[in-house]
């Protein structure tokens, strides 16, 4: 995919027809979109690779049962890695990071002209340890990878299902009073927040049409009202009210601006198209200050390592290297620069799982190709998690994952 490409698969997200476009748009689409999609890299990867292939070893288990342990568990490896799979089939892990489930996007056209993106889950299934395909609208995965909050139908959802990783069941339903796009666990996985919209975030509207290379296509509209603070335990719920924030040229960014949680869960997020890249709240719903250990962060997945003393960094390559920082998380100077294309997960302190770039095909010339890497501070290791990215008959786009702790 090509910058144009870019931009203009950007644009379909954008309400363009409803605010003149700033003079710095495509710009800010490409730098929101760095963290869904791979940046362009004109060069070639020079790593070495440790090749290995770790079969999954499918436990047996008692059929049913409060003593059934996950299969993130009973394989105890280190590295679980199938470089031959893409999308992944048997379980992925590394270190705590396991690769909970990943999705596809697909455009689904509806009656009277509109457009819906839905989402395609290869779930993992704790009793077997392999991903199963899941329709569910969006779903996060909690700390541990045996639950998983999961939203249903066309969104926003008026309910959250927390469903049995082991035995593929929704267990309870937790009703909400705003509907919800979005669900994401803190990391003691005992909360959820929720980001309420009153329109879906992910549907196209004929009726408010956007110009896309000088075609009228149906475009999304902003409906952001806030988020939602979900106790797991009791399902209690509090609301607190955060619309879209335009910035001064009256633009508002992408049509889904999710929140997450801060690195130590005492806030929550949202990233942003414009600067500050990120805006935060506390669980009150009150604006908060960028926590000062977060100010080295950028889009990169991966965020704060487990000791939270560094910060996964973006593309820190020239010329022919294709490479990415990691930073002091309070200084936000270098302190590493990795042989990988993107940074997705910390496997631990000094390991991250990243995307890596075929470098046969990195050089700017047709599409990106790219596997899960392991990469290993200060040795440059590198290891293979999965198979190039591609598409299947299943999963019919390319996949991208979703990492939680075993």
């Amino acid at each position: 995919m090509n910058v144009d490409e870019l931009v203009r698969d950007a644009f379909h997200e954008q309400a363009a027809d409803s605010v003149p476009v700033p003079p710095s748009f495509a710009d800010r689409v490409l730098a929101v979109r760095r963290r869904r999609r791979s940046r362009r890299i004109a060069s070639t990867a020079a790593v070495t690779a440790a090749v290995i292939a770790v079969a999954v070893a499918v436990p047996l288990l008692n059929s049913g049962g409060d003593d059934v342990r996950p299969a993130s568990e009973m394989n105890k490896s280190d590295i679980i890695g199938h470089p031959n799979q893409s999308p992944p089939k048997d379980l992925i892990a590394a270190g705590d990071t396991v690769l909970a489930a990943f999705w596809v996007h697909k455009s689904v056209k509806q009656p009277g002209g509109d457009v819906v993106r839905t989402r395609t889950y290869g779930l993992l299934d704790q009793k077997t340890g392999k991903y199963e395909k899941a329709k569910w609208a969006y779903l996060d995965v909690a700390p541990g990878t045996r639950t998983a909050a999961v939203l249903e139908g066309e969104l926003p959802a008026k309910r959250i299902g927390l469903l049995d990783m082991i035995t593929g069941k929704v267990e309870r339903w937790i009703p909400m009073d705003r509907g919800v796009a979005s669900v994401s666990f803190s990391p003691d996985g005992t909360k959820l927040v929720a980001t309420t919209y009153n329109k879906n975030p992910d549907r196209d509207f004929a009726d408010h049409k956007q110009n896309v290379n000088g075609k009228e296509v149906p475009g999304p509209v902003q409906s952001r009202t806030g988020f939602t603070i979900v106790d797991v335990d009791s399902g209690k719920s509090d609301w607190h009210k955060v619309a879209d924030k335009p910035d001064e040229f009256g633009w508002f960014g992408n049509s889904r601006e999710d929140f997450d949680w801060s690195h130590d869960g005492k806030l929550v997020y949202a990233n942003r198209a414009m600067q500050p890249s990120r805006e935060y709240y506390d669980l009150n719903g009150e604006e908060a200050a960028w926590p000062a250990e977060e100010r080295a962060l950028t889009y990169a997945e991966a965020g704060l390592s487990p000791d939270g003393k560094l910060a996964a960094g973006e593309f820190a390559g020239g010329g022919k290297e294709v490479a990415v920082a990691v930073n002091d998380a309070k200084t936000g100077k270098r302190v590493a620069k990795l042989p990988a294309q993107q940074l997705l997960a910390w496997a631990d302190d000094k390991r991250l799982v990243a995307w890596g770039c075929d470098p046969e095909r990195c050089s700017g010339k047709g599409e990106f190709r790219n596997q899960l890497l392991l990469v290993t501070m200060g040795t440059n290791q590198v290891v293979p998690l999965s198979d190039f990215r591609k598409a299947s008959d299943d999963y019919p786009g390319r996949w991208t994952p979703l990492f939680s702790s075993r």
